[in-house]
Protein backbone atom coordinates (compact mmCIF):
# COMPACT_ATOMS: atom_id res chain seq x y z
CA UNK A 1 0.00 0.00 0.00
CA UNK A 2 1.26 3.47 -0.82
CA UNK A 3 2.04 6.15 1.59
CA UNK A 4 2.61 9.55 1.48
CA UNK A 5 5.54 9.78 4.06
CA UNK A 6 6.69 7.74 1.10
CA UNK A 7 8.21 10.98 -0.74
CA UNK A 8 9.08 12.37 2.51
CA UNK A 9 11.67 9.40 3.21
CA UNK A 10 13.45 10.10 -0.30
CA UNK A 11 13.75 13.83 -0.06
CA UNK A 12 15.55 12.65 3.88
CA UNK A 13 17.38 10.19 1.89
CA UNK A 14 18.80 13.27 -0.98
CA UNK A 15 19.04 15.87 2.02
CA UNK A 16 22.96 16.76 2.51
CA UNK A 17 22.02 17.80 5.88
CA UNK A 18 20.39 14.66 6.87
CA UNK A 19 20.03 13.09 10.22
CA UNK A 20 19.31 10.03 11.64
CA UNK A 21 15.15 10.14 11.18
CA UNK A 22 13.29 8.98 13.98
CA UNK A 23 9.90 7.71 12.73
CA UNK A 24 6.93 7.95 15.54
CA UNK A 25 3.68 6.40 15.05
CA UNK A 26 1.33 4.14 17.11
CA UNK A 27 1.48 0.70 17.30
CA UNK A 28 0.40 -1.14 13.78
CA UNK A 29 -0.02 1.90 11.53
CA UNK A 30 2.39 0.64 9.10
CA UNK A 31 5.86 1.83 9.90
CA UNK A 32 7.94 -0.94 9.42
CA UNK A 33 5.97 -1.88 6.25
CA UNK A 34 6.93 1.27 5.10
CA UNK A 35 10.92 1.16 5.66
CA UNK A 36 11.04 -2.40 4.23
CA UNK A 37 9.74 -1.03 0.68
CA UNK A 38 11.97 2.51 1.07
CA UNK A 39 14.86 0.14 1.68
CA UNK A 40 13.70 -2.40 -0.94
CA UNK A 41 13.36 0.03 -3.50
CA UNK A 42 15.72 2.65 -2.76
CA UNK A 43 18.96 0.93 -1.13
CA UNK A 44 21.41 -1.56 -2.64
CA UNK A 45 21.68 -3.29 0.66
CA UNK A 46 19.76 -3.16 3.87
CA UNK A 47 19.94 -3.80 7.41
CA UNK A 48 17.18 -4.64 9.94
CA UNK A 49 17.30 -4.95 13.55
CA UNK A 50 14.07 -5.67 15.59
CA UNK A 51 15.11 -4.79 19.40
CA UNK A 52 11.47 -6.51 20.65
CA UNK A 53 11.72 -9.40 18.42
CA UNK A 54 15.54 -9.78 19.57
CA UNK A 55 16.65 -8.36 22.94
CA UNK A 56 20.00 -9.87 22.74
CA UNK A 57 20.60 -6.95 20.12
CA UNK A 58 20.70 -4.39 22.77
CA UNK A 59 24.10 -5.92 23.56
CA UNK A 60 25.43 -4.04 20.60
CA UNK A 61 25.25 -0.98 22.10
CA UNK A 62 26.53 -2.09 25.51
CA UNK A 63 30.40 -1.73 25.33
CA UNK A 64 30.60 2.07 24.20
CA UNK A 65 28.48 4.16 21.29
CA UNK A 66 31.04 4.90 19.09
CA UNK A 67 29.17 4.92 15.57
CA UNK A 68 32.41 2.55 14.32
CA UNK A 69 32.47 0.22 16.97
CA UNK A 70 28.12 -0.33 16.82
CA UNK A 71 28.81 -0.91 13.12
CA UNK A 72 31.33 -3.34 13.45
CA UNK A 73 29.68 -5.34 15.53
CA UNK A 74 26.32 -5.54 13.77
CA UNK A 75 28.53 -6.30 10.87
CA UNK A 76 30.25 -9.21 12.88
CA UNK A 77 26.62 -10.74 14.28
CA UNK A 78 25.14 -10.29 10.50
CA UNK A 79 28.65 -11.79 9.00
CA UNK A 80 28.94 -9.31 6.54
CA UNK A 81 31.07 -5.99 6.17
CA UNK A 82 28.98 -2.87 6.66
CA UNK A 83 29.49 -0.13 4.55
CA UNK A 84 27.95 3.40 4.46
CA UNK A 85 27.64 3.18 0.62
CA UNK A 86 23.89 2.87 -1.00
CA UNK A 87 22.96 0.85 2.76
CA UNK A 88 20.35 1.93 4.94
CA UNK A 89 20.26 0.68 8.93
CA UNK A 90 17.11 0.60 10.36
CA UNK A 91 16.66 0.31 14.13
CA UNK A 92 12.88 -1.18 14.51
CA UNK A 93 11.01 -0.86 18.25
CA UNK A 94 13.85 1.13 19.43
CA UNK A 95 12.33 2.61 22.31
CA UNK A 96 13.44 -0.80 23.91
CA UNK A 97 17.11 0.01 23.75
CA UNK A 98 17.69 3.31 25.24
CA UNK A 99 20.98 3.40 24.56
CA UNK A 100 20.62 2.46 20.23
CA UNK A 101 18.72 5.41 21.26
CA UNK A 102 20.70 7.66 22.41
CA UNK A 103 23.48 6.56 20.03
CA UNK A 104 21.76 8.27 17.04
CA UNK A 105 23.53 11.53 18.67
CA UNK A 106 26.45 10.27 17.68
CA UNK A 107 25.91 8.64 14.59
CA UNK A 108 24.74 12.60 13.50
CA UNK A 109 27.91 13.87 14.85
CA UNK A 110 31.09 11.49 14.02
CA UNK A 111 29.45 9.38 11.47
CA UNK A 112 26.51 11.13 8.98
CA UNK A 113 27.44 9.66 6.62
CA UNK A 114 25.70 6.75 7.69
CA UNK A 115 21.75 6.59 6.68
CA UNK A 116 19.92 5.72 9.61
CA UNK A 117 16.14 5.21 10.32
CA UNK A 118 14.42 4.29 14.00
CA UNK A 119 11.19 3.72 14.73
CA UNK A 120 9.17 2.15 17.64
CA UNK A 121 5.86 2.25 18.76
CA UNK A 122 6.03 3.51 22.02
CA UNK A 123 8.97 6.00 21.19
CA UNK A 124 6.85 8.89 21.85
CA UNK A 125 6.47 7.98 25.66
CA UNK A 126 10.27 6.46 25.87
CA UNK A 127 11.58 10.44 23.81
CA UNK A 128 9.28 11.87 27.08
CA UNK A 129 11.31 9.66 29.85
CA UNK A 130 14.82 8.94 27.94
CA UNK A 131 17.20 12.22 29.59
CA UNK A 132 19.70 11.26 27.11
CA UNK A 133 17.40 11.31 24.20
CA UNK A 134 19.56 13.21 20.93
CA UNK A 135 17.84 16.63 21.07
CA UNK A 136 18.80 18.42 17.84
CA UNK A 137 20.81 15.44 16.56
CA UNK A 138 17.76 13.78 14.93
CA UNK A 139 14.99 14.38 12.17
CA UNK A 140 11.48 13.82 12.87
CA UNK A 141 8.94 11.85 11.42
CA UNK A 142 5.43 10.58 12.34
CA UNK A 143 3.30 8.10 10.83
CA UNK A 144 -0.50 7.67 11.43
CA UNK A 145 -3.00 5.10 9.72
CA UNK A 146 -4.14 5.39 6.47
CA UNK A 147 -5.56 8.79 5.65
CA UNK A 148 -8.65 8.87 3.16
CA UNK A 149 -6.40 9.40 0.30
CA UNK A 150 -4.44 7.00 1.25
CA UNK A 151 -7.68 4.96 1.30
CA UNK A 152 -8.52 5.40 -2.14
CA UNK A 153 -5.59 5.09 -3.70
CA UNK A 154 -5.41 1.61 -1.87
CA UNK A 155 -8.82 0.80 -4.25
CA UNK A 156 -6.93 2.07 -7.43
CA UNK A 157 -9.01 5.29 -7.31
CA UNK A 158 -6.06 7.20 -8.15
CA UNK A 159 -7.82 8.96 -10.90
CA UNK A 160 -10.04 10.34 -8.39
CA UNK A 161 -7.64 11.43 -6.55
CA UNK A 162 -5.15 13.24 -8.44
CA UNK A 163 -8.64 14.90 -10.13
CA UNK A 164 -9.02 16.26 -6.46
CA UNK A 165 -5.58 17.24 -5.79
CA UNK A 166 -5.86 19.29 -8.69
CA UNK A 167 -8.70 21.47 -8.20
CA UNK A 168 -8.97 24.63 -8.04
CA UNK A 169 -12.53 25.42 -7.68
CA UNK A 170 -15.98 24.65 -5.87
CA UNK A 171 -17.66 23.40 -9.35
CA UNK A 172 -19.64 20.44 -7.98
CA UNK A 173 -18.63 16.81 -8.93
CA UNK A 174 -21.62 15.41 -11.30
CA UNK A 175 -23.99 13.55 -8.99
CA UNK A 176 -22.82 10.00 -9.80
CA UNK A 177 -18.89 10.88 -8.75
CA UNK A 178 -20.09 12.61 -5.81
CA UNK A 179 -22.27 9.69 -4.45
CA UNK A 180 -19.22 7.19 -5.37
CA UNK A 181 -16.97 9.53 -3.21
CA UNK A 182 -19.59 9.02 -0.68
CA UNK A 183 -19.82 5.26 -0.90
CA UNK A 184 -16.07 5.21 -0.57
CA UNK A 185 -16.14 7.64 2.94
CA UNK A 186 -18.77 5.43 4.45
CA UNK A 187 -16.40 2.07 4.23
CA UNK A 188 -13.03 4.01 5.08
CA UNK A 189 -15.21 5.31 8.06
CA UNK A 190 -15.81 1.78 8.80
CA UNK A 191 -13.05 -0.07 8.58
CA UNK A 192 -10.07 3.28 9.62
CA UNK A 193 -7.07 3.24 7.91
CA UNK A 194 -5.30 0.76 9.83
CA UNK A 195 -3.22 -1.30 6.68
CA UNK A 196 -3.83 -4.78 8.28
CA UNK A 197 -7.29 -3.90 8.10
CA UNK A 198 -7.61 -2.44 4.88
CA UNK A 199 -5.35 -4.92 3.13
CA UNK A 200 -6.89 -8.02 4.69
CA UNK A 201 -10.54 -6.60 3.40
CA UNK A 202 -9.06 -6.02 0.03
CA UNK A 203 -7.92 -9.38 -0.15
CA UNK A 204 -11.26 -11.17 1.27
CA UNK A 205 -14.15 -8.70 1.27
CA UNK A 206 -14.90 -9.85 4.67
CA UNK A 207 -16.47 -7.37 6.80
CA UNK A 208 -16.22 -9.61 10.20
CA UNK A 209 -12.70 -10.45 9.44
CA UNK A 210 -12.24 -7.13 8.96
CA UNK A 211 -14.13 -6.09 12.88
CA UNK A 212 -12.11 -9.53 14.10
CA UNK A 213 -8.53 -7.17 13.20
CA UNK A 214 -9.64 -4.01 14.92
CA UNK A 215 -10.48 -5.46 18.07
CA UNK A 216 -6.69 -7.65 17.89
CA UNK A 217 -5.09 -4.08 17.69
CA UNK A 218 -7.03 -2.70 20.24
CA UNK A 219 -5.89 -5.41 22.42
CA UNK A 220 -2.42 -5.45 22.08
CA UNK A 221 -3.33 -1.82 22.75
CA UNK A 222 -4.48 -2.28 26.05
CA UNK A 223 -1.59 -4.95 27.11
CA UNK A 224 0.74 -2.03 26.22
CA UNK A 225 -0.91 -0.13 28.91
CA UNK A 226 0.39 -2.96 31.55
CA UNK A 227 3.51 -3.74 29.84
CA UNK A 228 4.64 0.02 29.46
CA UNK A 229 3.19 0.93 32.58
CA UNK A 230 2.79 0.57 36.13
CA UNK A 231 0.18 -0.72 37.56
CA UNK A 232 -1.65 1.79 39.09
CA UNK A 233 -1.03 4.16 35.99
CA UNK A 234 -2.26 0.79 33.77
CA UNK A 235 -5.82 0.64 34.91
CA UNK A 236 -5.99 4.55 35.17
CA UNK A 237 -5.36 4.57 31.22
CA UNK A 238 -7.57 1.59 30.37
CA UNK A 239 -10.52 3.69 32.23
CA UNK A 240 -9.69 6.51 30.50
CA UNK A 241 -9.31 5.21 27.38
CA UNK A 242 -12.51 2.70 27.50
CA UNK A 243 -14.35 6.44 28.40
CA UNK A 244 -13.33 8.12 24.84
CA UNK A 245 -16.07 6.79 22.84
CA UNK A 246 -18.86 7.14 25.11
CA UNK A 247 -17.10 10.98 25.41
CA UNK A 248 -17.11 11.54 21.50
CA UNK A 249 -21.22 9.80 21.67
CA UNK A 250 -22.44 13.15 23.04
CA UNK A 251 -23.94 15.65 22.38
CA UNK A 252 -21.32 18.39 24.09
CA UNK A 253 -18.12 16.52 22.88
CA UNK A 254 -15.99 17.99 25.65
CA UNK A 255 -13.59 15.50 27.80
CA UNK A 256 -14.90 15.10 31.25
CA UNK A 257 -12.92 13.35 33.95
CA UNK A 258 -16.02 12.98 35.68
CA UNK A 259 -17.36 10.37 32.95
CA UNK A 260 -14.35 8.12 33.95
CA UNK A 261 -14.71 7.82 37.86
CA UNK A 262 -16.94 10.05 39.78
CA UNK A 263 -15.37 12.97 41.34
CA UNK A 264 -12.52 12.12 39.08
CA UNK A 265 -10.10 15.24 38.70
CA UNK A 266 -7.46 16.59 36.29
CA UNK A 267 -4.72 15.61 38.99
CA UNK A 268 -5.37 11.84 38.39
CA UNK A 269 -5.60 11.58 34.71
CA UNK A 270 -3.38 14.40 33.19
CA UNK A 271 -0.04 12.04 33.35
CA UNK A 272 -2.44 9.27 31.20
CA UNK A 273 -3.80 11.61 28.74
CA UNK A 274 -0.11 12.80 28.14
CA UNK A 275 0.92 9.02 28.12
CA UNK A 276 -1.59 8.38 25.44
CA UNK A 277 -1.07 11.45 23.58
CA UNK A 278 2.65 10.05 23.47
CA UNK A 279 1.90 6.64 22.38
CA UNK A 280 0.31 8.27 19.35
CA UNK A 281 -3.65 6.82 20.40
CA UNK A 282 -5.43 10.28 21.14
CA UNK A 283 -5.68 13.54 19.32
CA UNK A 284 -6.51 16.46 21.62
CA UNK A 285 -8.28 19.23 20.23
CA UNK A 286 -7.74 22.74 22.74
CA UNK A 287 -10.62 25.39 23.22
CA UNK A 288 -9.36 28.92 22.25
CA UNK A 289 -12.18 31.86 22.92
CA UNK A 290 -9.92 34.47 20.91
CA UNK A 291 -8.80 33.44 17.82
CA UNK A 292 -5.79 35.20 17.81
CA UNK A 293 -2.22 34.20 16.73
CA UNK A 294 -0.52 31.75 18.18
CA UNK A 295 -3.92 29.98 18.71
CA UNK A 296 -1.79 27.82 21.10
CA UNK A 297 -1.42 31.00 23.28
CA UNK A 298 -4.86 31.34 23.86
CA UNK A 299 -5.54 27.64 24.27
CA UNK A 300 -7.25 26.84 27.44
CA UNK A 301 -5.19 23.78 28.88
CA UNK A 302 -8.30 22.53 31.38
CA UNK A 303 -10.96 22.86 27.90
CA UNK A 304 -10.86 19.69 25.46
CA UNK A 305 -11.93 16.79 23.49
CA UNK A 306 -9.93 13.73 22.63
CA UNK A 307 -10.34 11.94 19.73
CA UNK A 308 -9.01 8.47 18.90
CA UNK A 309 -6.48 8.00 16.00
CA UNK A 310 -8.57 6.01 13.51
CA UNK A 311 -12.45 5.85 12.98
CA UNK A 312 -12.59 2.17 12.59
CA UNK A 313 -11.31 1.63 16.20
CA UNK A 314 -13.60 4.09 17.21
CA UNK A 315 -16.37 1.70 15.73
CA UNK A 316 -15.35 -0.89 17.11
CA UNK A 317 -14.57 0.19 20.81
CA UNK A 318 -18.48 1.28 20.29
CA UNK A 319 -18.94 -2.24 18.61
CA UNK A 320 -21.14 -0.39 16.01
CA UNK A 321 -22.70 -2.82 13.57
CA UNK A 322 -22.11 -3.35 9.96
CA UNK A 323 -25.96 -2.26 8.80
CA UNK A 324 -24.34 1.39 8.77
CA UNK A 325 -22.35 1.12 5.88
CA UNK A 326 -25.47 0.27 3.72
CA UNK A 327 -28.05 2.18 5.20
CA UNK A 328 -27.95 6.19 3.05
CA UNK A 329 -26.20 8.45 5.94
CA UNK A 330 -26.92 6.67 9.59
CA UNK A 331 -22.78 6.25 10.03
CA UNK A 332 -22.53 10.27 9.49
CA UNK A 333 -25.39 11.04 11.73
CA UNK A 334 -24.45 8.39 14.43
CA UNK A 335 -23.46 9.10 17.72
CA UNK A 336 -24.51 13.21 17.72
CA UNK A 337 -21.48 13.23 14.40
CA UNK A 338 -18.71 12.02 16.30
CA UNK A 339 -17.33 9.33 13.49
CA UNK A 340 -17.19 12.82 11.12
CA UNK A 341 -15.57 14.93 13.74
CA UNK A 342 -13.13 12.30 14.46
CA UNK A 343 -12.38 11.77 10.72
CA UNK A 344 -11.83 15.03 10.42
CA UNK A 345 -9.21 15.47 13.37
CA UNK A 346 -7.45 13.08 11.81
CA UNK A 347 -7.47 14.36 8.37
CA UNK A 348 -6.37 17.08 9.62
CA UNK A 349 -3.61 15.68 11.36
CA UNK A 350 -2.78 13.90 8.46
CA UNK A 351 -2.16 17.26 6.35
CA UNK A 352 0.36 18.38 8.80
CA UNK A 353 -1.39 20.14 11.58
CA UNK A 354 0.80 19.84 14.75
CA UNK A 355 -1.83 21.61 17.36
CA UNK A 356 -6.15 21.37 16.78
CA UNK A 357 -8.46 23.92 18.21
CA UNK A 358 -11.81 24.79 18.42
CA UNK A 359 -13.73 27.76 19.16
CA UNK A 360 -16.50 28.56 21.51
CA UNK A 361 -18.47 31.73 22.94
CA UNK A 362 -19.87 32.19 26.03
CA UNK A 363 -23.62 31.26 24.31
CA UNK A 364 -24.22 28.43 22.77
CA UNK A 365 -22.02 28.94 19.89
CA UNK A 366 -19.25 26.66 18.59
CA UNK A 367 -17.12 26.02 15.78
CA UNK A 368 -15.63 22.81 15.59
CA UNK A 369 -11.82 23.65 13.92
CA UNK A 370 -9.76 26.73 14.11
CA UNK A 371 -7.06 26.79 11.63
CA UNK A 372 -4.20 28.94 11.41
CA UNK A 373 -3.13 29.01 7.54
CA UNK A 374 -0.53 31.73 5.83
CA UNK A 375 -1.32 33.97 8.64
CA UNK A 376 -4.61 33.77 8.56
CA UNK A 377 -7.38 32.16 11.04
CA UNK A 378 -10.36 30.12 9.30
CA UNK A 379 -13.30 28.92 11.06
CA UNK A 380 -14.35 25.09 10.08
CA UNK A 381 -17.64 23.75 11.23
CA UNK A 382 -18.56 20.27 10.54
CA UNK A 383 -21.43 18.49 9.84
CA UNK A 384 -22.85 15.16 10.06
CA UNK A 385 -25.78 15.86 7.79
CA UNK A 386 -27.29 17.75 5.29
CA UNK A 387 -28.88 20.44 7.38
CA UNK A 388 -27.63 24.25 5.86
CA UNK A 389 -28.08 25.81 9.22
CA UNK A 390 -24.30 27.76 9.96
CA UNK A 391 -25.05 29.75 12.87
CA UNK A 392 -22.14 29.27 14.70
CA UNK A 393 -20.03 29.90 11.82
CA UNK A 394 -21.95 32.90 11.36
CA UNK A 395 -21.68 34.00 14.95
CA UNK A 396 -17.98 33.20 14.71
CA UNK A 397 -17.31 36.32 11.36
CA UNK A 398 -19.73 38.36 13.09
CA UNK A 399 -17.63 38.64 15.73
CA UNK A 400 -13.74 38.37 13.98
CA UNK A 401 -14.66 39.09 10.28
CA UNK A 402 -12.37 35.93 8.98
CA UNK A 403 -11.82 36.21 5.08
CA UNK A 404 -13.43 32.89 4.75
CA UNK A 405 -15.35 30.69 6.59
CA UNK A 406 -15.89 26.95 6.02
CA UNK A 407 -18.67 24.02 6.27
CA UNK A 408 -17.07 20.33 5.83
CA UNK A 409 -20.60 18.40 5.05
CA UNK A 410 -22.06 15.53 3.38
CA UNK A 411 -22.85 18.21 0.31
CA UNK A 412 -21.57 18.67 -3.26
CA UNK A 413 -18.99 21.58 -3.70
CA UNK A 414 -20.54 24.80 -2.84
CA UNK A 415 -19.38 28.80 -2.72
CA UNK A 416 -20.52 31.29 -2.25
CA UNK A 417 -19.01 35.20 -1.76
CA UNK A 418 -16.97 33.96 1.55
CA UNK A 419 -18.79 31.03 2.14
CA UNK A 420 -17.26 27.57 1.23
CA UNK A 421 -18.76 24.37 1.34
CA UNK A 422 -16.05 21.05 1.33
CA UNK A 423 -17.64 17.89 0.98
CA UNK A 424 -16.34 15.43 3.46
CA UNK A 425 -14.37 12.70 1.21
CA UNK A 426 -12.63 16.07 0.03
CA UNK A 427 -11.28 17.26 3.53
CA UNK A 428 -7.49 16.41 2.77
CA UNK A 429 -7.62 19.09 -0.12
CA UNK A 430 -9.15 21.69 3.03
CA UNK A 431 -5.22 23.51 2.58
CA UNK A 432 -5.40 23.49 -0.50
CA UNK A 433 -8.83 25.18 -1.49
CA UNK A 434 -8.03 27.59 1.04
CA UNK A 435 -4.66 28.82 -0.62
CA UNK A 436 -6.53 29.09 -3.89
CA UNK A 437 -9.66 31.17 -2.34
CA UNK A 438 -6.51 33.33 -0.71
CA UNK A 439 -5.33 33.76 -3.91
CA UNK A 440 -9.00 34.83 -5.50
CA UNK A 441 -9.42 37.49 -2.92
CA UNK A 442 -6.23 39.00 -3.43
CA UNK A 443 -6.56 39.78 -7.17
CA UNK A 444 -9.95 40.97 -6.05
Amino acid sequence: MKRKLYQELVLWKKDKKRKPLLLQGARQVGKTYLINEFAKNEYENYIYLNFEQNTELTSLFSENLNPKHIVQNIGLYFGYRVDAIDTLIFFDEIQISPRALTSLKYFQEQAPEFHIIAAGSLLGVSVGKNNSFPVGKVNFKTLYPMSFEEYLSAYNETVLVQYLKTKKDFTPLTEIIHQKLHTHLKMYLYLGGMPEVLQNYLDEKDITAARKIQNEILEAYTRDFSKYTDKTQSIKTAELWQSIPYQLAKENKKFKYSEIRKRARASTFELTIEWLKNAGLIHLTYNISVPKLPLSGYANGSKFKIYLLDTGLLGAMLNLSSEVIIKANNLFSEYNGAFIENFVANELKSSGEKNLFYWSSKSDAEVDYILSLHDNIYPIEVKSGMNRNIKSLRSYAQKYNPKLICRISPRNFYHEKNFMNLPLYATFILKQLIKEEEGNIQEL
